[in-house]
């Protein structure tokens, strides 16, 4: 038996954008697999900012929509650190396709809203977490074409049965996509999970260090641009 059996507990957002020292979550998902089944609980939030017309038109959800039906960030906030806090404890990997973006975005909402993060929470690192974009990067690195969600789940086979850009759907769709990639490339489910940890550190770091020595002229800007992972 290995890790893939689970259980396992994926995390996504939707937010405002794409820079996570400014913009805010604007729903959330925590999808938890094991072998009885999966339960899916989600969270929309008042971001209490503008959503910008170019985040609703991905995820549909409009700043008139949030400021009524959004809970209060700093509640929701909570709630989600709280129950990844406890699914760390209890040994559970943290499953998130880009985790540098969600888990660090979090963690810098946490902070804007006066919470402990998710480190400070724990007394320690967040591990073990499995990001697919990260593991997919590194064991076929020779594959051409853009990685994100919906293209690696067309590589893989991955069927999602509704539209991505909801944090439940990516959730569900990130663990599908790891159990493919797991079949895929068996190696990965054999590797225990804190060496599987290790590695994507490395392997994430490498990435960075390949995009500054090959594409200078386009330097790579996003969550974990300095090669940290996964916050």
């Amino acid at each position: 038996m290995t890790w893939t059996t689970g259980p396992l507990v994926a995390f996504d957002t939707e937010t405002t954008g794409l820079d996570v020292e400014t913009d805010r979550i604007v729903t959330a998902a925590l999808v938890v697999r094991e072998p009885a089944g999966t339960t899916v609980r989600t969270w929309l939030l008042d971001p209490g900012v503008e959503i910008p017309a170019e985040a609703t038109a991905i995820h549909g959800i409009a700043t008139s929509h949030a400021a009524a039906y959004g809970a209060s960030p700093r509640g929701a906030l909570e709630e989600i650190a709280s129950s990844l806090v406890a699914h760390q404890r209890a040994g559970v990997p943290l499953v998130a396709y880009n985790a540098a973006f969600d888990l660090t975005l979090l963690d810098v909402e946490l902070a804007r809203h006066g919470l402990p993060t998710l480190p400070e929470r724990l007394g320690r690192p967040v591990r073990p977490v499995l990001d697919p974009l990260v593991l997919d990067r590194d064991s076929d690195a020779a594959r051409d074409g853009k990685r994100r969600l919906a293209d690696l789940c067309a590589h893989y086979g991955v069927a999602t049965p509704s539209p991505l850009h909801a944090a439940e759907v990516d959730a569900l769709a990130t663990l599908d996509l790891l159990d493919a990639l797991a079949r895929v490339h068996p190696h990965l489910a054999a590797t225990t999970l804190d060496a599987l940890h290790d590695h994507q550190v490395g392997a994430h770091r490498r990435w960075v260090d390949e995009l500054e020595d090959g594409e200078r002229e386009r330097p790579y800007v996003g969550a974990g641009a300095d090669g940290r992972w996964p916050v």
